[in-house]
Order: C-alpha cells, then structure tokens, then sequence
C-alpha cells in the first residue's frame, strides 16, 4: 500500500526493525565500554550500581501488566564517563532519535502497523525473548525505547536531585475542539449529553483550558565546574534514566541523595493555573474555563 513519495509498509518496518537492532547493539557497547573504564556509578533506589544495573536500565524498554499506557518508568542515577563513554552515550541518543523519527512517520503513514510493531520486534532479539517470557513484559513500551539518556555536557562541581511533583501541562482547547472529544467519548450517555448542554451555553470564541496532571519525576540541577563557552554555570533537567557525567577520572561529583518517594503535597507555588476555575467545566475531558 504505498501513495506518491511514501514508503512501503514492509520498508518502514524493515528500516525500524534495522534501527531497533542498531539500538540494542549500542546500548550493549556503551556498557562494555563503561565498564572497562572502571568508572563509578552510583544508583538512587538499587544498593549496588553495577553493569548489570546499568543494562536493565537502559534496556528497560517493556510495559509491565497492569502499566498505565502513558506512564514511563525511572531509573535514576549517576554514572561517571571518560571521553569514549560519552561517545558512545551520543551515538545511543542519535539512534533513539531515528527511531523516533521512524515511529512518528509510521503514526502518520499506517498507524495500524503500530500494535504489531510493540508485538513483533522484541521477538528479534533470543535474549530479550527469553527475558520476558513469563514476565508479563510481552510488549514494547516505544516512549521507554526512544527517550534519550540525560547527558551532561562538561564536567560537573555538584549535583542536586530533587522531586519535582507539581507538574500540570495546559492545552488550550476551542469550544468545537471540546464538543468533538466530547462526541468521541459516547454521545449517548447521560453525563456527556449533560457536558453537551453546558458547552452548548457558552460563546463559540471562548478559549478552554484541558489540564493533564504530570507523574512526580526526578529533576537534577547541574552545577558545572567550569562555565560553559556561552557563560551559563548551572543548569536543570529531569532524568529518567541515569545521568552520564563527564569525568576522566572515572570519580562522580558531589551530589545529594532525595527522599524514596516524592512529597504528598504540592511544593511550588501554583502559577498560571491560578487562571482556570476550581471545578472542572467538562470533568470527562478535565476541561476547565479561564476565571
């Protein structure tokens, strides 16, 4: 099934098979490389940062039962890397870029490839195959295959994690963009002929406001020892996956160990939220009007 200038299903299955194999191969090198250059590592929720650990985390690619399709999980640590694991850390990130660049033309193209794309590519690898039979990990987790490993880009003086779990994202959302959601869920059921009527008793032109509430994850500020060419000395990224640290010497900077779990509460200030109502407008789609 191909139109002008698109490429074959069986093509871009066999580019992203391709790109899923050069995959895994990098993520086995750039362990072999760390762990022949004798750098530490240091681990937030395992006792011992070993190869192994490094391994599992990196090649955590699977949903397990019962996983909330949007959910990810984290794996959170710190590993010191001479030049040629940094190296190897990049070609790993360019890799998970190709592959997402892949995936999203696949969505575009034939997105009915995707189920059999979670189901058939770990069967590629006997190890991985082996790994999860019994498991329940009988799926690709593609957000968990392409999400790029945190790299730092110069040495560093210090690092401080902290729980970040006050995450909300806000979309903007037109009044004819609310009522086709709406129609999506079911058109019959009472609660949505309900929310129907209420989006039917506001102005047209009326911007909405559809809040997704973010999971708590891990956020690291990275103190450089020296500044960076363009002046800048400290910066913040999350990081779900262990953080590479330039170091020659194979030592890892000073860093703090957070809390196991993320605060109950929320532990910045609200911002522009402040902006929605209380109570949600369209509670099926978590839409909210502007005060």
């Amino acid at each position: 099934m191909t139109h002008g200038g698109q490429r074959p299903e069986y093509r871009l299955l066999a580019e992203l098979e391709a790109v899923f194999d050069r995959l895994l191969e990098q993520i086995d090198a750039l362990v072999v490389h760390w762990e022949a250059s004798r750098g530490v590592a240091w681990s937030f929720d395992h006792e011992t940062a070993d190869a192994a650990w490094l391994r599992r985390s990196l090649l955590d690619v699977w949903y397990q039962d019962g996983q909330d399709g949007r959910a990810t999980r984290a794996h959170v640590g710190l590993v010191a890397a001479d030049e040629r694991v940094m190296e190897a850390a990049h070609e790993v990130n360019a890799t998970k870029q190709a592959f997402a660049a892949l995936l999203a033309e696949i969505r575009r193209e034939v997105p009915s490839l995707i189920p059999e794309i979670k189901a058939v590519l770990p069967f590629r690898h006997p190890a991985l195959h082996d790994h999860l039979r019994g498991t329940g990990l009988a799926r690709l987790h593609l957000k968990q295959c392409w999400r790029s490993i945190p790299l730092a880009e110069a040495p560093l003086a210090r690092v401080r994690l902290a729980w970040y779990s006050s995450g909300r994202s806000i979309k903007r959302l037109t009044v004819r963009e609310a009522e086709r959601k709406l129609l999506a869920l079911d058109s019959d059921a009472p609660h949505i002929r309900i929310q129907l009527r209420q989006l039917a008793g506001i102005p047209d032109g009326e911007p909405l406001a559809q809040v997704q509430t973010q999971a708590p994850l891990m956020r690291a500020n990275l103190f450089y020892r020296e500044p960076l060419e363009d002046g800048r000395s400290r910066r913040a990224m999350n990081v779900a996956l262990p953080l590479f640290v330039p170091s020659p010497e194979g030592r890892l900077p000073d860093h703090n160990c957070p809390p196991p779990t993320p605060p109950a509460s929320r532990t910045r200030a609200r911002r522009r939220d402040e902006r929605l109502e209380d109570e949600a407008f369209l509670p099926s789609l978590r839409v909210y009007r502007y005060r």
